[in-house]
């Protein structure tokens, strides 16, 4: 769903409402929820949900309460109440999701009561919040100077100003505790604003800012992620990754949240696996499981004493050589077991009709440069002999 103006123009660009998410119509807004229940009628007897969601910059969404009861539509731009002042937003969601909503997000009834929708807001409401979204970027760039001259140890990530323009609120990310009074003391003077500091952390920080993620897409957490998941790199580990920082973390600096999308999956296929913490008995000696394939059902062995050869076995195949070792018997060996591994087959068959390449090591010792020769004509030399034998030179006399 998006808004009439989004679509192609005459040259084949992309119009858009140029209203960096904001759109009036609320269908270039992202975590929009989809009211099915918008066209039901509601049953006899049953009260209206006079409660209505309301979003604002980026993800920030609050719930108000229609008091008198005015007849507002998603996508409608209204004046709410504020802690001081009032503060402008669209209508993401009216009616009966709105109490699944409440409930999901662990809000009362009692606490949405507080806070309450003023009016439609009015081209005047409009033009102030517009005109005090535009000077945020300039804000947040002064913020930052001021920060930086008085040394404090903070990123200032976010600026959001209120919808009637008297209130900045300041959203940033630092390592340990922070002591901006006197930060707040200028930036009031500076902007003839109040100020007030939300720390945010390094995964909130990438969802209000955006990006591309190393999948080459935006990132879930700006586009549609709403909740934050614990991530572990035990998450890694049951789906066999290399425990590379560089490569599981994401531009937070954190892990990435995709590490949680299959996990459940692969759990899944490991319920049929052995432990791989396993010992298979042999009468060759004691052997350990050092890889596990999910995808081919594989698992690889090596014994104790030789860890160079591995024997790779289906996992039905060690289910039974734990059975057996469980009863007390022991079994000759891994080679009746192993499975003929095709990828490494494959590979000694490429590594043998490989031309022969140079030594990777070619350019590690230099090259020994040759003595240059002196240009010009050389004096000839007289080569006398003495009376023992030996050779001297001896140069012409000067006259």
């Amino acid at each position: 769903m998006s808004c009439a103006t989004c679509a192609s123009g005459k040259d084949g660009k992309v119009r858009g409402c140029k209203n960096n998410g904001t759109c009036g119509s609320d269908g270039c807004n992202k975590l929009t929820v989809f009211d099915w229940l918008e066209n039901m009628a509601l049953p006899s007897g049953a009260e209206p949900f006079y409660f209505v969601e309301v979003r604002f910059k980026n993800s920030r969404k609050e719930f108000f309460h229609n008091a008198d009861q005015l007849p507002i539509l998603m996508g409608d731009v209204v004046a709410v109440q504020a802690a001081s002042g009032h503060d402008v937003g669209i209508v993401t969601l009216t009616g009966e999701l709105v109490k699944v909503q409440m409930k999901r997000k662990g809000v009362t009834k009692e606490e949405a009561q507080q806070l309450k929708i003023y009016r439609k807001a009015t081209q005047k409401d409009i033009d102030i919040w517009q005109e005090a979204r535009s000077k945020e970027a300039e804000i947040q760039k002064r913020a930052r100077e001021i920060a930086i001259s008085l040394n404090l140890e903070m990123k200032i990530s976010d600026v959001e100003l209120q919808g009637d323009a008297s209130k900045a609120t300041f959203y940033y990310t630092a390592e340990s505790r922070v002591d901006f009074r006197q930060l707040i003391k200028d930036m009031a003077r500076a902007f003839n604003l109040r100020i007030e500091m939300r720390q945010i952390g390094y995964r909130q920080e990438a969802q209000r800012l955006g990006g591309i993620g190393s999948c080459g897409r935006e990132l879930c957490c700006s586009t549609w992620l709403s909740d934050f998941r614990a991530v572990s790199t035990a998450s890694a580990r049951y789906q066999q990754l290399a425990l590379n920082p560089q490569k599981l973390a994401g531009q937070c600096g954190k892990l990435k949240c995709c590490l949680n999308f299959e996990l459940d999956t692969y759990l899944d296929a490991l319920k049929d696996f052995p432990p791989t913490d396993c010992r298979l008995q042999t009468e060759k000696g004691i052997a350990f499981c050092q890889k596990v394939d999910i995808f081919k059902g594989i698992l690889w062995f090596t014994y104790k004493n030789d860890a160079t050869n591995w024997f790779a076995l289906h996992k039905d195949q060690v289910s039974g050589i734990l059975a057996l070792n469980k009863k007390g018997t022991k079994v000759e060996g891994l080679e009746g077991y192993a499975v003929a591994n095709p990828d490494q087959s494959d590979v000694s068959k490429t590594i043998e009709t490989a031309p022969v390449e140079d030594s990777l090591t070619r350019f590690d010792t230099p090259k020994k440069s040759k003595p240059r020769r002196k240009k010009g004509p050389r004096r000839p030399r007289e080569e006398t002999k003495d009376q023992k034998g030996s050779r001297s030179s001896s140069k012409p006399k000067r006259n």
